[in-house]
């Protein structure tokens, strides 16, 4: 196997365009598929908080007027919009990005949809900030499913099952993974993180929540990122 690191929504290209053959995609990116294959049973979910997908701003959401799209992710844009409509009933304008635009756009009326590690930037820094995947869960009762191990094609049962036991290992070393990383998030409880606002087996319930998602999704109008 190859390993091609890089961020969601270019991941979601790579499968689209048959550049690679299993990807960790974006929810939202498995509508551009002809067809896809869940191959795992293991995503990146949360239940209730997920801290790294949030909608941040200096006013309170009932003020807000435009939200700028993080430009790395879909789903996380696409959730924002569906929880706007019939969530929130706000009608907003959207407005597209590029790199470092959390570090000057967001003010007075101008909220934005923020992931990963953007998130930590700004911790702290905005009066507002609503976790999307809370305010899912909120309105749903569900959890939320931001991203699924998929491929464009069908996948021999023995590479699945190996692929599979690859990930539940990386799961099950979650503890040694925060010793290699928690020196490059300073301040940040990034064990708390993997152990509580990320959920990754891929359950019923996730699942229930993953087809509402979509379901919900494909009565809007398509997201247009950069």
């Amino acid at each position: 196997m190859d390993l091609s690191p890089d961020i969601p929504s270019k991941v979601a290209a790579k499968l689209t365009y048959n550049q690679a053959d299993i990807g960790l995609i974006p929810v939202a990116g498995l509508r551009d598929l002809d067809e896809y294959y869940i191959v795992s049973n293991y995503c990146i979910g949360s239940v209730g908080k997920v801290k790294t997908v949030a909608l941040v701003s200096e006013v309170p959401l009932e003020e807000v007027e435009v939200i700028l799209m993080d430009y790395q992710s879909r789903s996380s844009v696409l959730l924002t919009k569906v929880l706007a409509r019939y969530f929130w009933k706000k009608n907003v304008i959207w407005e597209n990005t590029c790199a470092d635009f959390h570090k000057k756009s967001i003010k007075g009326t101008t909220a934005a949809v923020l992931i990963g590690d953007r998130v930590f930037d700004v911790d702290g820094k905005f009066p507002y900030c609503y976790d999307l995947s809370e305010e899912w869960q909120k309105y749903t009762g569900l959890p939320f499913v931001f991203a699924v191990w998929a491929s464009n094609k069908k996948i021999p049962k023995e590479i699945e099952t190996e692929f599979d036991q690859a990930l539940e290992l990386g799961v099950n070393s979650i503890s040694e993974i925060v010793r290699q990383e928690e020196l490059n998030y300073p301040g940040v409880d990034i064990q708390y993180y993997f152990d509580k606002n990320i959920s990754f087996p891929l359950d019923d319930e996730k699942r229930k929540g993953m087809k509402k998602f979509l379901e919900l999704a494909q009565k809007l109008e398509p997201v247009e990122l950069t």
